[in-house]
């Protein structure tokens, strides 16, 4: 089939697959969060991938269109793929969303700036926020306050895979709706199937 023309569920099926292949490995691991999980996902090893970042590219972008937002962005790195991804299959369907880098510390040299593509937003626009895992939320709702110090509005967070530890919740304490691809539920069932 086409991939151009690829209806929404066989995107998804076709990207459970590729992240079960990749970025989903079961065993003892602790995350970021401190939190203990007998399951890891890193997603770069499929955002990474040309199918990947493709897959998830044309997704999060149905996903972000109803959501009237300005351009994307997220925290470095887990989000860097991403952003190119939605702003390249974003601009395929005629959106023009520019992309931001949070960094997790501002830069010591330069313009010492914490966030990369600023130039890109005029002051007040809407950005969908992405990530790869969404966890407690934490990782992203930093991102979410650096980008609203800069004067823009951060309401819409997109992820791939939501572990569905707390962070929606957490993030819908801070004024934003946690919208994600896949709960590990899902991306098992979807990948299996």
């Amino acid at each position: 089939m086409n991939q151009l023309i690829m209806d929404s569920a066989t995107l998804k099926k076709n990207l459970a697959r590729l992240l079960m292949e990749k970025s989903y490995l079961e065993g003892d691991f602790t995350l970021s969060s401190g939190l203990k999980s007998d399951y890891y996902f890193d997603c770069r090893q499929s955002s990474l991938h040309p199918e990947g970042a493709w897959l998830i590219g044309m997704l999060l972008v149905e996903m972000l269109a109803p959501l009237h937002i300005d351009g994307v962005g997220g925290m470095t790195m887990g989000a860097d793929p991403l952003v190119s991804a939605v702003s390249l299959a974003g601009r395929a369907q005629g959106y023009l969303w520019p992309g931001l880098i949070v960094r997790k510390e501002a830069k010591k040299h330069g313009t010492a700036g914490a966030i990369e593509g600023l130039a890109n937003f005029a002051p007040g626009a809407c950005v969908g926020m992405l990530e790869d895992v969404v966890s407690t939320g934490g990782s992203v709702l930093q991102a979410c306050d650096r980008v609203r110090a800069a004067g823009l509005i951060a309401r819409d967070v997109c992820c791939v895979l939501d572990r569905e530890q707390g962070g929606k919740e957490a993030l819908r304490r801070n004024g934003c709706e946690l919208h994600a691809v896949f709960t590990r539920a899902e991306l098992v069932s979807l990948a299996r199937s």
